[in-house]
């Protein structure tokens, strides 16, 4: 099961700008950038690359990426686009390790409810 379309970054254009204008966490697997979008909901995209593998193996970590936001979404303060790009390192890892990676670098987004707002909003 997808995210539900409110839930997803669709257009290109919003792609570019979360990148352009956001703010950028790196990690071993994976990085978000994050950038608010004056909604009352968050939205998401996911970005696997072809260097990641054949479409199978994108579409396996595409699911589980999409399972970790699942898991997330409710401890996340609203009105955020964040983009998640997967790296070659994310292909065979287990959702466990995908979904720590995503959770420490929202940490470190501050996008966390009960985490210091560091961003000052």
């Amino acid at each position: 099961m997808g995210l539900p379309r409110p839930l997803r970054l669709t257009h290109t254009h919003d792609f570019a700008r979360v990148r352009a204008q956001g703010r950028t966490e790196r990690g071993r697997l994976l990085l978000i950038n994050t950038a608010p979008n004056g909604l009352q909901s968050n939205r998401y995209g996911i970005v696997t690359s072809k260097r990641l593998g054949g479409a199978v193996v994108r579409n396996r970590v595409r699911r589980l990426l999409r399972e970790a936001i699942r898991a997330e979404d409710a401890a996340l303060q609203r009105g955020w686009d964040v983009v998640v790009v997967a790296h070659p390192a994310a292909v065979g890892q287990p959702l466990s390790e995908l979904h720590g990676a995503y959770r420490t670098l929202i940490v470190q987004a501050g996008l966390l409810h009960d985490e210091d707002d560091s961003r000052g909003l």
